[in-house]
């Protein structure tokens, strides 16, 4: 009933990997995640109909297989992909910053990018001091950081209606400045407004397909020179990731 969509890089091209995320094993891994593809593979799957919930990443071709085929499913984007939109964001504005400065003065950043991805509360005493003194030379990076803290305060809310309604009081909060940086995870909020917020609805997210990812991985790693037939062959014959419930006959 509750399905995942992802895509895991293997084998010098992205894969699509499909999971069971409710029972956690593996349904199918696809050779690419083109939109013909995911097409052709639910075309032959006759209990898709089953499907209540798709867990995806923000990639139209995925949404787009859903409306078409199992369309009385609720897509859901995974909470943890916008949040990590968020990371992204501040680090274009983080970028952008040091762009602008002298050598030396990056060198008085050392390690801004480890302290900034950092939550606040999870800062140490001698992070925050250095911190501290990097947002009275660089203000606006004190701005970008404060702001992707309070998307991820957003993203902790409890219901669909108050984390909407925080989400529209931090808009109205967005300067020109940070528009450059925040600018993509303004638009994917907008395109993909349903579907992000539907998580507050029902909180599906794909962490075990990351699981999964990092599985198939280690698979890949240690075969050296699987092709990817014989990986997902791999993948689809491990006992343990099907989980198949075998009928005891008298």
């Amino acid at each position: 009933k509750w399905l995942g969509i992802d895509k895991i890089h293997i084998i010098k091209k992205p894969r699509c990997v499909l999971p069971n995320i409710e029972h956690q094993t593996v349904i199918d891994m696809l050779d690419n995640r083109n939109k013909s593809t995911l097409l052709c593979y639910f075309t032959k799957c006759e209990d898709r109909e089953r499907i209540e919930f798709v867990a995806m990443d923000i990639w139209c071709p995925y949404k787009d297989t859903v409306e078409t085929m199992i369309p009385n499913a609720t897509i859901v984007i995974d909470k943890f992909h916008v949040v990590k939109m968020a990371n992204e964001s501040l680090e274009r504005a983080r970028k952008a910053i040091r762009s602008q400065l002298t050598p030396q003065q990056r060198r008085g950043l050392l390690k801004d990018r480890f302290v900034l991805l950092k939550r606040k509360h999870e800062l140490s005493d001698a992070e925050y001091l250095r911190y501290s003194g990097w947002i009275l030379n660089y203000p606006e990076m004190g701005k970008a950081y404060e702001f992707k803290e309070s998307f991820f305060v957003i993203c902790n809310s409890q219901t669909r209606d108050e984390t909407q309604q925080a989400y529209y009081a931090w808009l109205r909060l967005v300067s020109p400045e940070m528009t450059r940086s925040f600018d993509p995870l303004i638009k994917a909020m907008g395109n993909w407004h349903n579907e992000v917020f539907a998580y507050f609805d029902h909180p599906i997210t794909n962490a075990y397909t990351e699981s999964l990812n990092n599985l198939i991985r280690v698979m890949n790693r240690t075969g050296r020179g699987y092709s990817f037939e014989a990986l997902r062959a791999k993948m689809l014959f491990t006992e343990e990731l099907q989980k198949v419930k075998r009928l005891l006959y008298q």
